[in-house]
């Protein structure tokens, strides 16, 4: 029989007697793990950077063509802009809610500074939220298709409504199974 002073507490802050101590290193071990995540969202940081490179770069040569290019190409330059920016977005959650969710929560740096949905975005929220950005994101290509629909075989044009099309059933069925799952967040 062990002491009490031999008794480990779980990860659920339960004392259990029947826990070894190398069962108990073991659930440490695997509980640490989650640390592994967290250069994860790091390199996604990185991304982040990149995509503002990104987005910079189209700025300015999107600045310059104004006044030479026709509507279509600014509205096109316009639309590629946003995609970057929702792609931005979705990093930025995929961050902020993975990272609070898996690894750690944010100490007081982020006092003052939390955006509402921080620490409210559950996993199941979560994937919906990724599959809306993803689909906003498709839409834009499919309108930016459109914009040059005299240029695109009826193939390729063909396979972007499919493509969205297979999105958006996707989105609904996610959120279906979420509903009828009862998670709600």
């Amino acid at each position: 029989m062990t002491s009490p002073t031999d008794q480990s507490p779980s990860p659920d802050g339960e004392i259990h007697t029947d826990h070894s101590k190398l069962a108990s290193a073991i659930e440490r071990g695997i509980f640490a793990s989650r640390w592994l995540l967290a250069p994860l969202y790091l390199g996604l940081t990185v991304s982040l950077l990149l995509l503002l490179v990104k987005f910079v770069q189209g700025t300015v040569e999107l600045a310059r063509q104004t006044g030479t290019e026709d509507a279509n190409k600014l509205i096109t330059g316009i639309l590629s802009l946003v995609d970057l920016s929702l792609m931005g977005n979705l990093l930025v959650m995929v961050m902020f809610a993975g990272y609070e969710n898996f690894v750690s929560r944010f100490g007081e740096i982020t006092k003052g500074n939390r955006p509402d949905w921080m620490g409210n975005v559950g996993f199941g929220a979560l994937k919906l939220k990724l599959m809306t950005s993803i689909i906003a994101i498709a839409a834009i290509h499919m309108l930016e298709d459109f914009m040059h629909v005299a240029e695109i075989d009826n193939r390729e044009l063909g396979w972007s409504v499919g493509i969205l099309v297979a999105f958006v059933v996707s989105g609904l069925l996610l959120a279906l199974m979420d509903r009828l799952g009862g998670s709600g967040h």
